[in-house]
């Protein structure tokens, strides 16, 4: 269900705010359990996420606010292995496709960098 997202139920509404590359920032009221690059596709956001949020790239990289960080689950290894090829990474670097959205998480902030690294079979001939 890649792309999909679930209308929050009324009093349910979580929230988070992306700040774009320009620095503007957009707040959306999204559901728990949506992920951050579903999030960001749905609205039109320029995150690429071109393995389809397989955790197969980096393109979908956030950077998280220090705040919300730690309430974030662990990256397992594939991600971490994924998070070694992305561009200008962060402290609290992490994969838009790996975050959920969760009560913990209402209020997250995430910046999208300035650049993402989309390596593609062409790059290697």
């Amino acid at each position: 269900m890649h792309g999909h997202l679930h209308k929050p139920k009324p009093g349910e509404e979580l929230h988070v705010t992306f700040i774009t590359k320009d620095g503007g920032q957009q707040t959306f009221e999204v559901a728990e359990g949506d992920n951050i690059l579903d999030i960001a596709q749905a609205h039109g956001l320029d995150m690429e996420g071109a393995c389809g949020g397989s955790c197969a790239c980096s393109t979908c990289h956030v950077i998280v606010d220090p705040d919300f960080y730690d309430e974030i689950p662990e990256p397992d290894d594939d991600e971490n292995d994924m998070l070694d090829l992305a561009f200008g990474l962060t402290e609290t670097s992490r994969l838009g496709c790996q975050v959920k959205m969760s009560k913990e998480l209402d209020g997250i902030r995430v910046a999208l960098p300035a650049m993402t690294r989309n390596l593609q079979l062409k790059d290697f001939n």
